[in-house]
């Protein structure tokens, strides 16, 4: 399993721990593939606890739907619940028909954490650069010259802090190349790749995103047939980011929007990286009336550059209430 730790974050922050690692059952061993012996939880549901087998344990995880969802272009529009949205097919409902987001208690991301997961050995191959690119966009999120992330900042939770930026947002990358990632993973099997992911980086808690990403070739919950780019849930560990092979998908996940045909990546991957941040365990954060979060507002609108350290990458805005609409930077 290669391993890249040269973003690791300080030890304090990566030994944290919350009650929720202690919930994961270890027993038996049973290889490296994933099954799962309950389907996803539909979108929009209550949280349903399901069994997963993987990397020789049990892990009991959660989910909890669909959320955040970046709808495929010229698809049918999905709501962040995973309904069908109102408003033009393949985007969000206009910002208009769900006003501001409102904070709804929970928590909010303050020390910004990501790590990346290149789900299966079909990673050990990577033609298309894929892996060096989310690398390099998530290592340049976070930089005192990424004023895109700072949108966020504006939406605090209880304490009055919000998500913050000192620096590179990426703790890791890790290939997990043990075994092949199942062909058509079901939700439960990618909340528990999650899981593994936070294993092997030691970490856990509301301050970490987990971006799980699928190889090409591989059907995440339904993609690209389900209709969506991308989504996010909370697994009862981690926010984690359901990432499938976008450029499977072509132009209907952003492939050549603005630059080349890795825009998708960027543009879906930061949508969800944005909703984690101010929600990161869905819904109680910061949402819209409707449901929606700060990337669904402005989904697919007003395509840009954003410029990193580490390069030019393609970007969407997100919703800012300071502003009254879509933003690229605050």
């Amino acid at each position: 399993m290669r391993d890249s730790r040269e973003h690791r974050t300080p030890t304090s922050r990566r030994l944290r721990r919350t009650a929720a690692v202690a919930s994961l059952a270890v027993a038996g061993l049973i290889g490296g593939a994933t099954a799962s012996t309950a389907a996803p939880a539909p979108a929009g549901t209550a949280a349903g606890v399901h069994t997963v087998y993987t990397h020789g344990q049990r892990m009991e995880v959660q989910t909890h739907g669909r959320h955040g969802i970046v709808p495929m272009k010229g698809g049918k529009g999905f709501n962040a619940k995973g309904s069908a949205a109102k408003g033009s097919a393949g985007k969000a409902a206009s910002p208009a028909d769900a006003g501001d987001l409102a904070y709804n208690g929970g928590p909010v991301e303050h020390n910004v954490t990501v790590y990346l997961v290149f789900w299966g050995n079909q990673w050990d191959s990577d033609g298309n650069g894929v892996q060096q690119y989310q690398t390099n966009l998530f290592s340049g999120l976070g930089t005192s010259q990424d004023t895109w992330s700072t949108v966020t900042s504006q939406y605090t939770d209880d304490s009055g802090s919000g998500p913050t930026f000192n620096g590179a947002v990426l703790g890791g990358t890790w290939v997990d190349d043990s075994a092949a990632a199942p062909a058509s993973a079901a939700q439960a099997d990618i909340a528990a790749e999650a899981n593994v992911g936070a294993q092997h980086f030691g970490v856990s808690g509301p301050d970490v995103q987990i971006v799980v990403m699928s190889p090409s070739g591989t059907s995440p919950d339904g993609f690209p047939n389900s209709g969506f780019c991308a989504w996010h849930d909370w697994n009862g560990n981690v926010s984690y980011t359901n990432m499938p092979y976008v450029l499977d998908a072509g132009s209907g996940c952003g492939a050549d929007s603005v630059s080349n045909q890795l825009d998708g990546f960027s543009i879906v991957g930061g949508h969800e990286y944005a909703e984690s941040l101010t929600d990161p365990e869905p819904s109680s954060g910061w949402v819209a009336s409707d449901g929606e979060e700060d990337g669904d507002l402005c989904a697919w609108q007003n395509l840009g550059t954003v410029s990193l350290p580490t390069g030019d990458f393609a970007m969407q805005p997100t919703w800012s209430n300071n502003a009254g609409g879509c933003a690229m930077s605050g």
